[in-house]
C-alpha cells in the first residue's frame, strides 16, 4: 500500500476553503469515488494558514502512479506546493460508531451557504 499527501497554499490564488468545499460537493467527491485502486481519500484544510490538501490511501504502487485528473490544480490555478508518496507500514480501524466513512466532513455535512440574490 502507498499513501500520498498533497498540499496547496491558497494565498494569492483567489480561491478560499469555502469555495473548494463547493467543488467537493459538486464534483470531486463523486469523481474520486470511481478511481481504481483508491482505498480512501480525505480532503483537509487549515484556515489559520490558508492551506488545502488531501491524503490518499492506495492499494498498490501501481494504483498510486496512475494519472489523476488535475481538477484542483486547474481550479486553484497552480500545482500543489507539496506532493509526497509514502510507504504504508500498517493499517488499523479503531472502534467507531460510523457505518462507513463516505459522506462525512465539513463540505458534505455543513449547510450549503445561500448565494446572495442578484440586484
Amino acid at each position: 500500500m502507498k499513501a500520498s499527501v498533497v498540499w496547496w497554499d491558497l494565498a494569492g490564488t483567489g480561491r478560499t476553503i469555502e469555495s473548494l468545499r463547493g467543488f467537493l460537493r459538486e464534483e470531486a467527491v463523486d469523481r474520486f469515488a470511481r478511481v481504481e485502486g483508491l482505498r480512501l481519500k480525505f480532503w483537509i484544510s487549515d484556515p489559520a494558514t490558508d492551506r488545502w490538501g488531501a491524503v490518499l490511501l492506495w492499494e498498490s504502487a501501481e494504483a498510486a502512479a496512475a494519472p489523476l485528473p488535475a481538477l484542483a490544480a486547474e481550479l486553484i490555478g497552480r500545482p500543489p506546493v507539496q506532493r509526497t508518496l509514502f510507504d504504508v507500514e500498517a493499517t488499523v480501524e479503531g472502534v467507531h460508531a460510523l457505518a462507513g466513512l463516505a459522506g462525512h466532513g465539513l463540505a458534505l455535512e455543513s449547510p450549503v451557504p445561500l448565494e446572495a440574490p442578484a440586484p
